[in-house]
């Protein structure tokens, strides 16, 4: 992660069942937790619009981003579980939470095993959902150059996020994310076949956003978690695709409006 997505960030750590863990801080106001994406590398300009009206703390997943890595840690039930010791060791109550993608499915996981700690829940384009309709494909096996097409729906949006040719570093850290995901999917890509089952635990107001040419979480998707949400709404963002906050930066402030309601 460059140092200049860092600039106006406080950096803080925390030992979490023996994993180093670190946070990002910015802003003042209720507490609004940001679970990230398997890929770190585009950094959270979108949390300095958040930071207006909440705290924002986003915490890097063990084995990405900034934090440490723990080999043991091989499936969603074990992030699930060092989030809510992380939210007990930062004396957090119920949290406004969002989550994107990878860190959607977290997010998702979470707040249907303790629903009291999320007041209100934002799933930017998440995985975890097996939706026989609508399938994912498997970002594991793509080739390097296919993915910038998976990630936006136009590429040259987020090309500055990229590095312009080959850069070792970015590679290996992109690498060790990669291949964390992958651990925690397991044998199914999709996600947790048990998921759709339990969705109606999630009695919170919910708001599902998503980029209208989402190739990575089909956009179909959106439908099939509202259909099995009790209090949903869903908000497309258009000429978008996965990334949504990187392409469209105005899509920030739909989530401090569905906060705000």
């Amino acid at each position: 992660m460059k140092d200049t997505h860092l600039q106006g960030f406080a950096r803080t750590s925390r030992t979490i069942n023996g994993i180093r863990t670190e946070l990002l801080e910015i802003g003042d106001g209720p507490p609004l937790v940001f679970l990230h994406g398997t890929g770190t590398f585009t950094g959270f300009e979108m949390a300095r619009q958040w930071a207006a009206s909440h705290r924002v703390i986003i915490p890097f997943h063990p084995n990405f981003g900034l934090s440490a890595d723990s080999p043991d840690y091989d499936g969603i039930e074990d992030y699930v579980l060092h989030y809510l010791d992380l939210f007990d060791s930062l004396g957090l109550g119920a949290v406004d939470l969002v989550g994107f993608s990878l860190g959607g499915w977290i997010a998702a996981e979470l707040a249907l095993r303790q629903p009291a700690r999320v007041s209100r829940l934002v799933l930017v384009a998440p995985a975890g959902l097996v939706d026989p309709q609508a399938p994912a494909p498997n970002l594991f096996a793509f080739e390097s150059q296919e993915v910038p097409a998976y990630l936006a729906h136009d590429p040259t949006r987020i090309l500055h996020y990229l590095p312009a040719g080959p850069d070792a570093a970015f590679e290996a850290a992109l690498g060790r994310e990669m291949g964390a995901a992958q651990r925690i999917a397991g044998g199914n890509i999709q996600g947790n076949p048990l998921l759709s089952r339990w969705l109606h635990r999630l009695t919170m107001p919910v708001l599902l956003l998503w980029g209208a040419k989402d190739r990575l979480r089909p956009t179909a998707q959106a439908q099939s978690w509202a259909d099995r949400l009790p209090d949903a709404r869903t908000h497309l963002v258009a000429e978008t695709g996965h990334l949504v906050f990187e392409e469209t930066p105005e899509a920030a402030r739909v989530v401090t409006d569905f906060l705000g309601d």
